[in-house]
């Protein structure tokens, strides 16, 4: 920061300075804790000297306190990758099921979004395939945020419903399957070669609610590169040349996300893992009936409250998987 040419790049200097004071929240927040507790080891020490009952309730009460921020600064050390700062896709798409799943792969979607509120972050629809009857086909959203990626990138992967399904008229219990992908929005500093012959560029009629706000236009973009067979789709501007532009910007952040599994060996194919959107694979299972769960099969963390999780109250299980991390 003291070269005469750190404020000439504007994105790369504000990286530094997101960085910078990333680092100085969580020493501050550290030395703060210390302090804490040295005032109340004195504290406590007064209060059992004078058999002060409440006192020691209210410390008693401090130290849970402090423990739960020492637990949050600890977990914010696991966010140190070169990507965990970076904003982030979500990716979701139904399994095999039809009406079934595509409605939970809906549930799944609102539970990220729903996320992103009590987050206070901004979350944006990029592109959606409408279910025939009901839910979605495939969505993808994108959340911006401090360390967002960091905190969903172990989101990746199969999600598992078990319930009595609302479309079954004999009221039985069903199994439903969604994918879940997560992945970067690279940086602007982030060079990522893509060659104009490798891609494939097609234009579509964008779907929606109906009413005035359908396009008439073949306004949505759908690119394919053909060496990693990646598909990436935009729908959610009017402008063919603006949904074209995100679909470039996706198709960066995929071909980056996969260049950075492969530095971390971690040997998982994605198109094969969304072709295999069934039993054996899922990652977590959410069990509505015959009784109330969501397991994490990494983590093996429970909650025992399905419609807290589902809507939105997944803290926990993020903590928890970034502590799976190898």
């Amino acid at each position: 920061m003291l070269e005469a040419n750190f404020w000439q790049n504007k994105h790369n200097s504000q990286s530094i300075i997101k960085l910078k004071k990333f680092y100085e929240d969580l020493v501050n927040s550290f030395k703060n804790s210390e302090v804490k507790l040295k005032d109340l080891d004195d504290l406590i020490e007064l209060a059992l000297e004078e058999e002060n009952l409440t006192v020691q309730k209210e410390i008693l009460q401090n130290i849970k306190d402090l423990k739960i921020q020492v637990k949050k600064n600890e977990i914010k050390c696991f966010l140190s990758n070169e990507a965990d700062s970076l904003d982030c896709y979500v990716e979701i798409h139904a399994g095999a099921g039809g009406t079934e799943s595509q409605d939970w792969a809906d549930m799944l979607r609102r539970m990220y979004l729903k996320w992103s509120d009590k987050k206070n972050l901004k979350s944006n629809l990029i592109s959606e395939h409408r279910g025939d009857e009901a839910g979605i086909k495939s969505a993808t959203i994108r959340i911006d945020g401090d360390y967002v990626f960091g905190w969903l990138k172990k989101e990746s992967g199969i999600h598992r419903l078990v319930r009595i399904s609302p479309f079954d008229s004999g009221a039985r219990r069903h199994t439903s399957f969604a994918s879940v992908w997560v992945y970067p929005v690279v940086d602007e500093n982030i060079n990522i070669e893509i060659l104009e012959k490798d891609l494939r560029i097609d234009t579509y009629r964008s779907s929606g609610a109906g009413g005035q706000h359908v396009n008439t236009t073949d306004s949505a973009v759908r690119i394919t590169h053909i060496p990693s067979k990646i598909v990436v789709q935009c729908q959610n501007e009017r402008s063919q040349h603006k949904n074209k532009e995100t679909c470039m910007n996706m198709l960066k952040a995929r071909l980056y996300d996969y260049e950075i599994k492969k530095k971390e060996q971690e040997n998982q194919n994605v198109e094969n893992a969304k072709s295999e959107i069934g039993w054996g694979h899922q990652i977590r299972s959410y069990i509505l009936q015959p009784y109330q769960l969501v397991k994490d099969n990494r983590s093996n963390f429970e909650s025992t409250n399905p419609d807290k999780v589902l809507d939105g109250d997944i803290d926990e299980f993020l903590e928890h998987s970034l502590y799976e991390i190898k």
